[in-house]
C-alpha cells in the first residue's frame, strides 16, 4: 500500500514541528506532499529542503516572495510551487492531492482551509480547535456529507476518540476533559492579578506557543475544548466535565452507562496523538517515553474553580445561546490575549475583555459562513474597543 500524502498546514509551529518528526519517522507509511506556515520564509526554507514537498505556502505574501528568491538561489532543491496570503492558503489545499490535512494553523486563520480539504475530499486531523468552536455545525456537515474523517490531534480529545472504541456512542453517560490547570492551578485572585507575561507562560507540562499557553493559564484553551468536545462527540455540553489533573497522564476519560470509566494514558508527548491521527486506524512505532505505572507517585483530580476560572463558565453559556456567540468567544479571546502579550492589559483583563464582548453579542441563530466571518470581525472590533476604554485591573 503507498504511503498516505499528507498535508500540513501551520508546519513552523510546535505542532506542525512534532508532525515533521513524525511523518519522516514512518516513511513508508507517510509522505508529506504540502506544508503551509504563517511568515517565518527561512524556516519553511529549511524544511522544504529536508521534506521536499510538492507544494509550499505561506500567508504572508512578503515571505512567500523571499521563500521562492531562496528556492530560485539553492540548485539542489526540487522547487516545490508557492502559494501567497490567505488565499494561497486555500487554493494549495483544493490543489494538492492527497489522503489527510493535519490542521494546524493557529486561530480563526485555519478555518477556511480546514473547509477546503473536507470539500476536496480529504480526511482531516484537527488541531486548531478554533475552527470547530467557529463552526462546528459546518465541519461536522461537510465531514458527514464528504464521506471524510474529522479526527482530533488535541491529546484530550484524542484520548476521548480512542477511549469511546470501547462502547456505542449512545451508552456514553459523559466525557471527562483533563487539564493540568497552567501556572496558577494554586494561584489566588491577588497573585493572578499580578501576574506578568513570564509568569503566565511558564506551563508547568506542556512546551508550546505563546497564544495556547496563555489560554491554559486562564483555562480558555480547556473552555474551547469543551465546546470543540460538542461537536467532535456530538453529545450535549451537559455531557461534558473538566477536571484538573497536574500530572497530565490521563489524557481525558470516557464514563459508559453501565459505571465503567476507560481513558487512555500516557507521558505527555504530542507526537503521540499525531502519529495516531495520521496512522489511523492502525497504530505504528513510536519511539517516546513509556509511563511506568510504579514510577508514578501520585494521580490527583480536582474540580475546576470557577471563581478563579471563568473561561470554563463561558464555554457552556456559549453554547447555550449558540449560533454565533462561540465564534465571538473565540474571536475576544484572541485579541485580548494578543493585547496580554504586548502587555497592554492585566492578566484578568483576557476574561473581562472576552466576557463583556459576548454579552453585547446579538447571536445569529444558524449562521452560514460568511455570517460566522462577519461576526469573527465584528467581536474582534468590539474587543479592541473593550481594551481601548476600560481600565485595567493592573492601574
Amino acid at each position: 500500500m503507498p504511503p498516505k500524502r499528507v498535508v500540513l498546514l501551520g508546519s513552523t509551529g510546535s505542532i506542525g514541528e512534532s508532525t515533521l518528526e513524525v511523518v519522516e519517522n514512518l516513511p513508508a507509511d507517510l509522505k508529506l506532499v504540502a506544508l503551509a506556515a504563517n511568515s517565518q520564509w527561512e524556516k519553511v526554507f529549511r524544511q522544504v529542503l529536508r521534506h521536499a514537498p510538492e507544494s509550499v505556502a505561506l500567508s504572508d505574501p512578503a515571505g512567500a516572495t523571499r521563500l521562492e528568491e531562496a528556492l530560485d538561489r539553492d540548485a539542489t532543491c526540487r522547487k516545490p510551487r508557492v502559494y501567497a496570503g490567505a488565499r494561497g492558503l486555500v487554493d494549495m489545499v483544493r490543489a494538492t492531492e492527497a489522503d489527510i490535512v493535519l490542521g494546524a494553523v493557529s486561530g480563526a486563520a485555519g478555518l477556511p482551509a480546514n473547509i477546503a480539504a473536507l470539500e476536496t475530499g480529504k480526511d482531516l486531523a484537527l488541531a486548531n480547535k478554533e475552527s470547530l468552536v467557529m463552526s462546528g455545525a459546518i465541519l461536522t456537515r461537510l465531514a458527514r456529507e464528504r464521506g471524510r474523517r474529522l479526527i482530533p490531534v488535541d491529546s484530550e480529545h484524542s484520548a476521548v476518540f480512542q477511549s469511546l472504541h470501547a462502547g456505542g456512542r449512545d451508552e456514553v453517560e459523559s466525557i471527562i476533559l483533563t487539564a493540568s490547570g497552567g501556572p496558577f492551578r494554586e494561584a489566588s485572585i491577588d497573585e493572578m492579578r499580578r501576574a506578568t507575561k513570564a509568569t503566565a507562560l511558564r506551563h508547568p507540562t506542556w512546551k508550546m506557543g505563546a497564544k495556547i499557553t496563555i489560554d491554559s493559564a486562564t483555562l480558555m484553551n480547556k473552555a474551547l475544548e469543551v465546546i470543540e468536545a460538542r461537536w467532535l462527540f456530538d453529545l450535549p455540553p451537559e455531557k461534558i466535565r473538566v477536571v484538573i489533573h497536574p500530572q497530565s497522564i490521563v489524557h481525558s476519560l470516557v464514563e459508559f452507562h453501565d459505571g465503567s470509566v476507560v481513558c487512555q494514558l500516557g507521558t505527555p508527548d504530542m507526537k503521540v496523538p499525531i502519529q495516531y491521527a495520521l496512522t489511523y486506524p492502525t497504530r505504528k512505532p513510536l519511539a517516546t517515553k513509556r509511563l511506568r505505572l510504579e514510577e508514578l507517585s501520585s494521580l490527583t483530580f480536582q474540580a475546576p474553580d470557577p471563581g478563579r476560572f471563568p473561561a470554563l463558565r463561558l464555554a457552556y453559556d456559549v453554547l447555550r445561546l449558540g449560533g454565533t456567540a462561540p465564534t465571538v468567544l473565540n474571536a475576544a479571546n484572541e485579541v485580548a490575549v494578543a493585547a496580554f502579550l504586548r502587555e497592554e492589559i492585566a492578566f484578568l483583563d483576557i476574561l473581562a475583555c472576552v466576557e463583556r464582548t459576548v454579552r453585547h453579542h446579538d447571536v445569529v441563530a444558524d449562521p452560514t459562513l460568511d455570517e460566522i466571518f462577519a461576526a469573527d470581525a465584528a467581536a474582534r472590533d468590539a474587543a479592541s474597543h473593550t481594551i481601548q476604554t476600560t481600565p485595567s485591573h493592573s492601574r
